[in-house]
């Protein structure tokens, strides 16, 4: 079982900056199962949709309508995944609750029985002057 905890959430002006926080947590052997961590978003009557994502050897994939300004990092330990959002310069359009998500590998899916990825609780952002 892993648990994803998000922080960071909140109102902003348009081009102040604003980071958002994903703390995974679980057993060793679970923690080391996700591939790839990242965070999607539900913008007000819009379906859930990617922003960004890291993979295990730190690889950022970035949706289109955020490169540029935002920056997805990773750190790991060995019980614990912690991701950073880092929005450098919000616009309203960024307004949206913001989910993490965390993808298990498939052989650890088969061989546990457990989830094939996990969703944090979702964090709230807003982008107003």
């Amino acid at each position: 079982q892993v648990q994803l905890v998000e922080s960071g959430g909140g109102l902003v002006q348009p081009g102040e900056s604003l980071g958002l926080s994903c703390a995974a947590s679980g057993t060793s052997g679970s923690i080391a199962g996700i591939t790839t961590i990242g965070w999607y978003r539900q913008r007000p009557g819009k379906p859930r949709e990617p922003v960004a994502a890291v993979t295990t050897d730190g690889r950022a994939e970035y949706a289109d309508s955020v490169k540029g300004r935002f920056t997805i990092t990773r750190n790991n330990t060995k019980n614990t995944i912690t991701i950073r959002l880092q929005m450098h310069s919000p616009k309203p359009e960024d307004t949206a609750v913001y989910y993490c998500n965390a993808i298990v590998d498939p052989s650890v899916v088969v061989s546990s029985g457990g989830a094939p990825d996990y969703w944090g609780q979702g964090t709230q952002v807003t982008v107003s002057s």
